[in-house]
C-alpha cells in the first residue's frame, strides 16, 4: 500500500509540474497576442462603438460606490450609457445611483425597476428586463463591485475591431463605429471578457487571512487556469463575470439571456453559448479589480465551495483534471509516503519553484497584482485549501449564495429546503 501511495503521489506531482509548464506557456501566449503596445492614434482612432453598460444592483457594499464611479470616468471616443437595474425601487442601491447622478451630471445614467422574477437568479432576471431598454447595439455586463480604469471601455470595445484594420487602415477606412470613431468591426467576435484581480482591505473592509487567500487564489490559481485553457483550446470558450461585452446580434444567435435565468454560472454559460454559435470569445488585455470582502473562515469556505461546484458542473472533465494542478500538496504527501527520501525533497523543491514561477509570471507579470508579492509565502497554504475544496466539492450539490442555500444540478440552481 505504501508503495502504491508513493507511486501515485509521484505521478500526481509530476502531472502538476507539467501543468505549471502549460500555464507558463499560456501566459506567454497571452502576453504576446493581447498586450501589443498601442500608440495614441490607434487607441483614440480605433473601433469604439456606442455601448450600454448594464449594472444589476442589489443592496450596498463597502466598495460599491467607488466601483460604480469608475465606470462614469471613461475616456472613450464613442457614446456610452449606464443602465442600473434594481428589483425594487426601495433598494438601498437607488441612493447610490442618485449620488452618481449629482456627481457626474455629464454622464448618461438611467435607473430601471425590474419587478419580474423570471427564474432563480434574480441577477439574470434583472438583466433580461434591462436588455430591452438598452439603446445601443453593444452591451457590457459586469457586477457592482468591479472597478475599472479610465481606458476600460477603449480597451474592451477595441477588441471588437477588425484585427487587420486599425493601424494599417486607420487613415483610409471609410467605415466608422456608430459613435463616429474610425474603425471596422470584426463580425467574428461575439464576446469580449477581461481578466481580474481581487483587491483586499479597501473601502473599510478588514484584511483577514481568508480574504488574502481568496485574492491570492484569483491571481495565481484561477487566472493561470484560464490562460492554460485559452492556449490548449485555441481560444476561450466561456466568459468571466468581471466583463461580459457582447454584440446583441451574437447574443441573440446564442439564444439570448432568457435561458440563463436558472444558471448560477451565467457568465460561463453566456460565453459558451456564444462560442457554440460560431463566434469568437476574446480575452482583453485590460485587467479590472473585484472587491474581496473581509471574509471569516465560513464566508471563505462558502465562496470557495460555490466556485468549485459551479466549475465542476460547467467544465466537468476539466474540473476532474484540476486536482492534478496542486503540485505542492501532492509533492509534500509524496515526501511522507516515501519515508522522507532525499529524492522526494528534490521533487518538492522543484514543485515549489515551478509554483512560484507561475504565481510571479501570471500574478505579477500579467495581472500587475502587487498583493501577490505580499502574500507569496501563503502559496502552500492556499494550495492545500484548494486541493481540499476540490475534493470536498464532489461530496454535495449544495451551494450558499448571498446567504441562501441552493441545489446545483447541471449548472442550474433551485432553492434548497
Amino acid at each position: 500500500m505504501a508503495t502504491a501511495v508513493e507511486g501515485l503521489t509521484t505521478l500526481l506531482s509530476v502531472g502538476g509540474l507539467v501543468y505549471m509548464l502549460l500555464a507558463l506557456w499560456g501566459a506567454r501566449d497571452f502576453e504576446r497576442t493581447s498586450r501589443r503596445p498601442l500608440d495614441a492614434r490607434s487607441r483614440r482612432g480605433g473601433y469604439a462603438p456606442d455601448v450600454t453598460i448594464l449594472k444589476p444592483l442589489k443592496g450596498v457594499d463597502a466598495q460599491m460606490y467607488a466601483s460604480l464611479a469608475s465606470h462614469c470616468m471613461q475616456d472613450y471616443a464613442g457614446r456610452f450609457e449606464i443602465l442600473f437595474g434594481v428589483s425594487s425601487i426601495d433598494d438601498l442601491a437607488v441612493g447610490q445611483v442618485e449620488r452618481l447622478r449629482s456627481e457626474f451630471p455629464g454622464c448618461t445614467l438611467r435607473l430601471m425597476e425590474c419587478p419580474e422574477r423570471l427564474g432563480t437568479s434574480g441577477k439574470v432576471s434583472n438583466l433580461v428586463q434591462m436588455l430591452g431598454q438598452a439603446r445601443y447595439e453593444h452591451v457590457v455586463i459586469n457586477d457592482s463591485d468591479i472597478r475599472v480604469s479610465p481606458s476600460y471601455l477603449t480597451a474592451v470595445m477595441g477588441c471588437f475591431g477588425a484585427a487587420a484594420g486599425i493601424d494599417a487602415a486607420a487613415g483610409t477606412d471609410a467605415a466608422a463605429g456608430t459613435g463616429g470613431a474610425a474603425g471596422i468591426e470584426d463580425a467574428r467576435v461575439g464576446m469580449v471578457t477581461a481578466p481580474y484581480i481581487g483587491r483586499t482591505a479597501a473601502g473599510g473592509e478588514a484584511l483577514t487571512l481568508w480574504s488574502r487567500l481568496e485574492a491570492l487564489g484569483i491571481s495565481t490559481d484561477f487566472l493561470p487556469g484560464v490562460l492554460t485553457a485559452r492556449k490548449l483550446e485555441g481560444g476561450l470558450r466561456f466568459g468571466l463575470g468581471s466583463t461580459l461585452a457582447v454584440s446583441r446580434g451574437a447574443l441573440a444567435a446564442a439564444g439570448g439571456l432568457e435561458p440563463l435565468v436558472d444558471y448560477l454560472a451565467d457568465d460561463y454559460e453566456m460565453g459558451a453559448r456564444i462560442a457554440q454559435a460560431g463566434y469568437r470569445v476574446e480575452l482583453c488585455g485590460e485587467v479590472v479589480e473585484t472587491a474581496v470582502p473581509g471574509y471569516d473562515f465560513r464566508g471563505f469556505r462558502d465562496h470557495q465551495l460555490r466556485w468549485a461546484r459551479t466549475t465542476r458542473d460547467s467544465r466537468r472533465w476539466g474540473y476532474v483534471g484540476l486536482g492534478i494542478t496542486y503540485c505542492i500538496p501532492w509533492a509534500a504527501l509524496n515526501c511522507v509516503a516515501s519515508g522522507f527520501a532525499l529524492w522526494s525533497f528534490t521533487l518538492l523543491s522543484v514543485a515549489a519553484l515551478a509554483r512560484v514561477a507561475v504565481a510571479l509570471t501570471v500574478g505579477v507579470g500579467v495581472l500587475r497584482d502587487g498583493q501577490v508579492l505580499r502574500d507569496l509565502w501563503l502559496l502552500p497554504l492556499r494550495d492545500c485549501f484548494g486541493l481540499g475544496f476540490w475534493a470536498w466539492s464532489f461530496a454535495s450539490d449544495t451551494v450558499v449564495w448571498r446567504g441562501e442555500r441552493f441545489r446545483l444540478r447541471g449548472g442550474r440552481i433551485t432553492r434548497a429546503a
